[in-house]
């Protein structure tokens, strides 16, 4: 009896992918440099799926060993088909933007960027505001919440198409109604708080990019108003608010929100003046009264000449420009006010 070459292979495999992860985990448990010289990193198979983004790409999750964390990997699936690799990219980024709120919220994702988001006390009525944010958009996307989901919320849910609906936990009578749209994902997610410290790997041929998760929070503290008219506080808040938002939008990205819910997303556009008018048009005649944020500065006075006559009251940029004077004088001229927060949310 001679063990063949294969099974000789197979378990060789096996034991020396077994032993590289024992290594891994001890090496990161005793290296003292969060961007050490060696970078070593494991995982173990969540799942498979049908495919990845696109039919012809095969696809499969890993997690963390040992990671029981409230994320997606970890959820509990009440109903619904097989998490696809797009669905959970998007219900990573909608738990991620949701995170950001300590009130009630309310989070409508369509591919990677947040159409759709509100806050307050009432959570059927902050669910009609993100989804009526973007109605649009907001069909075939992912629904996140904060808080337990109710059946008044499962009930309205129920009228429209989406894909996925996650919450830190569900009533049962929600989870019955949810029962009416059998292909609907119903996810657990667990109690959350906010995003913690952690880096965050992107591929690149030949290797990897690896940075901290951008976890920075904005207080008024940071806040600098650079032009003759003074924001109002609740612009102050409202632009607070916007910037948790933006920062998980596509690059270049602008948000225009008032009453603490968006109005119009500008995102993902090659020239920022085209996420402007992208935003506007978005919003349509809700821009009036509201706050504008930019997750960049503005290169060009472009932009501002863009929304002066659109009612928007105050605008919220990193500043840092060149041009700042520039961008600031038209802003005077129109008589906008303008807040820089000296730290931008690129988001690629």
């Amino acid at each position: 009896g001679e063990v063949s070459f294969d099974t000789r292979n197979l378990l060789s495999s096996k034991a020396f992918g077994h032993t590289a992860q024992y290594d891994t985990l001890i090496h990161n448990y005793l290296k003292n440099e969060k961007l050490s010289e060696n970078f070593s990193i494991t995982f173990q198979k969540h799942s498979e799926m049908r495919y990845g983004e696109n039919p012809h790409q095969s696809s499969a999750s890993y997690k963390i060993p040992g990671n029981n964390e409230a994320n997606i990997l970890n959820a509990i699936i009440h109903q619904g088909k097989k998490l696809s690799y797009n669905n959970i990219m998007d219900a990573d980024g909608a738990l991620a933007c949701v995170r950001e709120f300590d009130e009630p919220a309310c989070v409508v994702v369509k591919h990677a960027n947040p159409c759709g988001v509100a806050v307050g006390s009432d959570l059927l009525d902050i669910y009609n505001r993100a989804f009526n944010a973007d109605s649009l958009s907001a069909f075939g996307g992912i629904i996140a919440f904060n808080r337990t989901c109710t059946p008044a919320v499962a009930e309205a849910i129920t009228t429209v198409f989406v894909e996925i609906v996650l919450a830190p936990r569900f009533d049962v009578e929600a989870l019955e109604i949810f029962q009416k749209k059998k292909n609907l994902r119903v996810l657990e997610i667990g109690d959350f708080g906010k995003r913690t410290a952690k880096l965050e790997v992107r591929n690149v041929d030949g290797g990897l990019l690896v940075q901290d998760v951008d976890t920075k929070l904005l207080s008024r503290d940071d806040l600098t108003v650079v032009t003759e008219k003074q924001p109002s506080v609740q612009d102050i808040e409202t632009a607070l608010f916007t910037w948790k938002v933006l920062r998980h939008a596509k690059s270049n990205g602008i948000l225009i929100a008032k009453d603490k819910t968006t109005v119009g997303l500008g995102a993902g556009q090659v020239s920022r003046v085209d996420s402007v008018h992208m935003a506007i048009r978005k919003g349509g005649e809700n821009v009036k009264g509201s706050v504008l944020a930019s997750d960049a500065f503005f290169p060009f006075r472009d932009s501002i000449d863009a929304i002066k006559d659109s009612g928007i009251k105050t605008v919220l940029q990193p500043g840092g420009s060149v041009r700042d004077q520039e961008v600031i004088d038209a802003c005077n001229e129109h008589g906008i006010s303008m807040i820089f927060t000296g730290t931008r949310c690129f988001k690629h």
